[in-house]
């Protein structure tokens, strides 16, 4: 798994360290079962501090992406449902999203072509708990 972090970005670090990790499931390149390095090689390869690592990996854990056992280590979970928290947030990033391409002058038609090539870029087997 490659971490590529922007220092310079004005989002926190563990939240980028988490977006990758979340988007590497989506696409197929984690899969369920599949073991993430512990916390202290993570911190170690992406050059940052091990609380950070432990952070990102504690709201991954609460998000239900992985789950962690002292004596294995953080694995990926298989895709659960999506639950009406989760439809909730989405809604909340979509409409911030929606009105910040609107604001920069996209057109709706790029906007959902744009969407709908980042879906599909997502691995089917990682999309399969989403379907109801």
């Amino acid at each position: 798994m490659l971490i590529a972090l922007d220092m310079k970005s004005s989002i926190p670090i563990y939240v980028q360290l988490r977006n990758q990790i979340v988007t590497g499931i989506g696409r197929g390149e984690l899969k369920a079962g599949e073991r993430l390095p512990t916390v202290r090689q993570l911190a170690a390869d992406a050059g940052v501090n091990t609380m950070t690592v432990n952070k990102t990996y504690q709201m991954l854990k609460a998000e239900g992406f992985i789950e962690i056992d002292r004596r294995h280590g953080a694995t990926v979970c298989p895709v659960s449902q999506c639950a009406g928290l989760y439809r909730e947030k989405l809604e909340r990033e979509l409409e911030l999203l929606s009105a910040e391409a609107r604001l920069k002058g996209m057109e709706k038609s790029e906007f959902l072509g744009l969407c709908e090539r980042m879906f599909e870029q997502m691995h089917p087997a990682a999309l399969r708990g989403c379907e109801e």
